[in-house]
């Protein structure tokens, strides 16, 4: 059966009128109407008339999304998740690869108003340090990036109770040398990425660890698993007592997993690890991979929600941030074979 606008507007307890300024992002609709439309499109699943919108509206219906590359996995799962919440509102999407050239990334906001209503951000490196114009009818939705400077709506995970997870799960383990990989995912703008980052360093500390004795091992270049095979070796070589690795994401926790193994390393027994993106691949690593995942399409929800808003005027003048929450994904890595 196919759902109507007038089915929605029924669910919502609301008129058609209501339902098609909702989806048209038109001004001065009350915030708890716009909840209650956007509730009944998501239990219904009803699939706005783009096309029609854009004559009616002059907008053209497409958001872009920019992002550094899409061979890291991680990245090119958000950007899936973010197509296809895009696609459940109606929109269109289109995916534009920076490559990490800052000209490719102003060339991608430049297109605000002409190409796209507006542009949702993936914060991955330093080409996307500074986003100007990004709270009117243009708008920018930063998707974390915590380098990110400048007026624009901004979501992350909460990377800060994602510190305070593993710390307190490697603590009931009964762990007390780990080693972090590369940058921990809490640090912010002002942190250096060469030391654990002042989240983290009080979730180590909270839990019971010595954080002056914990070492880090940087990671030149890209964080791939390469890196943490190299990473998790030179962990070895250096520090001997190292008994868990914190790793940046999963794509260096996976290449440590490899290096360990190569050395004859029990995991758990001698060594634990904890990733971070919640792969597909961790499931068939050996062991299997412990992880944070932290919310892909959560994240793709709430910067779709922010930019929403923004087109259809109901957004405050100033910035605004959604933080997402996370959750530990425990596996073999850090439990001990049979664990789920």
């Amino acid at each position: 059966m196919r759902v109507t606008m007038r089915d929605v507007a029924e669910h919502a307890g609301v008129s058609v009128k209501t339902v098609s300024r909702v989806v048209n992002l038109e001004p001065h609709i009350r915030p708890e109407m716009v909840q209650r439309v956007r509730a009944a499109i998501e239990e219904l699943g009803w699939v706005p008339n783009g096309s029609a919108r854009a004559l009616r509206t002059g907008r053209t219906g497409v958001v872009g999304i920019a992002v550094a590359e899409l061979r890291r996995p991680y990245l090119a799962g958000l950007v899936e998740a973010l197509v296809t919440e895009a696609d459940r509102r109606g929109m269109q999407a289109a995916v534009e690869p920076t490559h990490r050239d800052p000209e490719n990334v102003h060339a991608v906001l430049d297109a605000r108003g002409r190409t796209f209503d507006g542009v949702v951000l993936i914060g991955d490196d330093d080409a996307t340090a500074v986003v100007p114009d990004g709270l009117g009818e243009r708008p920018v939705v930063a998707v974390q990036a915590p380098r990110i400077s400048g007026a624009v709506d901004h979501v992350a995970e909460d990377v800060a109770d994602a510190a305070t997870l593993i710390a307190r799960h490697l603590a009931v383990m009964g762990r007390a040398h780990p080693a972090i990989l590369g940058p921990d995912r809490a640090r912010t703008p002002g942190e250096p990425g060469s030391a654990p980052s002042a989240a983290m360093r009080s979730a180590l500390f909270a839990a019971g660890f010595d954080v002056d004795s914990v070492q880090h091992v940087p990671l030149g270049g890209t964080w791939d698993r390469r890196a943490g095979q190299q990473a998790a070796a030179d962990v070895l070589h250096r520090h001997p007592g190292v008994d868990s690795l914190i790793c940046v994401n999963d794509e260096v926790a996976l290449g440590a997993l490899a290096s360990l193994a190569a050395a004859g390393v029990d995991v758990p027994g001698q060594v634990a690890v904890v990733g971070y993106d919640n792969l597909d691949d961790g499931w068939f690593s050996t062991p299997s991979l412990t992880t944070i995942d932290p919310g892909r399409e959560p994240l793709a929800r709430a910067a779709l929600d922010l930019l929403a808003d923004r087109l259809s005027g109901q957004a405050s003048a100033h910035a605004r941030s959604a933080v997402v929450p996370v959750r530990l994904v425990r596996r073999e890595s850090t439990l001990g074979a049979g664990a789920t």
